[in-house]
């Protein structure tokens, strides 16, 4: 959560809250040796239409992730069953503001509702020509 520390990153995966940022940036540094960092987008970085300040000088670097919202409300729900975080409509919500910042910021979107985290890394390497 320091921006700084995103200089360094060769790649910087951007999502909502539960959609594979982690285990995708975690398999992208074991299998790949890429730096990898995750950015979650919540609160306010949802209700602006661009990503973040610190991110947008890095918007090559940048890949989001979509989920199908109701995926994700069955993942937050073995989580935080429930609750205003799990509830379907905050699903989609997030979802859909995510994704239309990723449109209006021009970075790949990649699925993660049916892809395998190991597929999607594939697929961002070879996109950013990260292979070493």
């Amino acid at each position: 959560m320091r921006p700084n520390h995103y200089d360094n990153a060769d790649v910087i995966v951007v999502g909502v809250s539960r959609s594979a940022k982690t285990p995708i940036c975690l398999y992208l540094a074991m299998h790949f040796f890429v730096r990898a960092a995750n950015f979650p987008l919540t609160g306010e970085d949802l209700d602006g239409e661009q990503l973040p300040p610190f991110l947008r000088d890095k918007v090559e670097r940048v890949v989001g992730l979509h989920i199908n919202p109701e995926r994700l409300h069955a993942i937050r729900q073995k989580r935080r069953p429930d609750s205003p975080y799990s509830a379907l409509q905050t699903c989609r919500q997030e979802v859909r503001r995510a994704d239309e910042i990723f449109k209006l910021s021009g970075v790949p979107i990649y699925d993660t509702s049916t892809t395998s985290v190991e597929e999607i890394a594939v697929q961002i390497v070879k996109k950013m020509d990260l292979l070493h």
